[in-house]
């Protein structure tokens, strides 16, 4: 038997720290959660993809009564992308979330069915995607890609 580990490289930084292309995709996510549909958990995140191109594309949760019927703003963002720019890779991703009238002072990270559509999306385009969860006291940058978030994500 071997026991083995993994580790994970990240940035914890403030906002001020970000280079001006991460600062203006964090900005965009921040933005989007002005439009999330969120009445039953007033938790509202938003999402922001960034491009090869440098098009930024937003998204933003979006829930319902029937809980399983809403979804991520990440997967909102990611979708949108891939609808509206299916040839293009996704570079980046920022998140942000906001509740209680303010933004979070930590970050908030995926969820599981996110992170795998993140490693998908990676897979897709065969480049990493650079990660930036954003809160008011820290943020935390991962630039190594999804494996960091979802290490033993789902393919075949």
């Amino acid at each position: 038997m071997d026991s083995l580990e993994i580790s994970i490289h990240y940035t914890k930084c403030s906002y001020d720290e970000l280079n001006e292309e991460i600062r203006k995709l964090t900005d965009a996510a921040k933005r989007a959660t002005g439009g999330s549909y969120s009445p039953y958990s007033g938790f509202k995140v938003g999402a922001a993809v960034l491009l090869a191109d440098n098009t930024i594309v937003t998204g933003c949760n979006q829930e319902n009564i029937a809980y399983p019927s809403g979804l991520c703003a990440e997967r909102t963002a990611l979708f949108s992308a891939g609808a509206t720019h299916p040839d293009t890779p996704v570079t980046a991703i920022a998140i942000a979330a906001f509740h209680n009238g303010e933004f979070t002072a930590e970050p908030v990270t995926p969820c599981g069915a996110c992170r795998q559509v993140l490693a998908e999306t990676q897979s897709r385009y065969g480049r990493q995607i650079s990660v930036l969860l954003y809160g008011t006291e820290y943020c935390i940058f991962i630039k190594d890609g999804i494996s960091a978030l979802l290490p033993f994500s789902f393919s075949f």
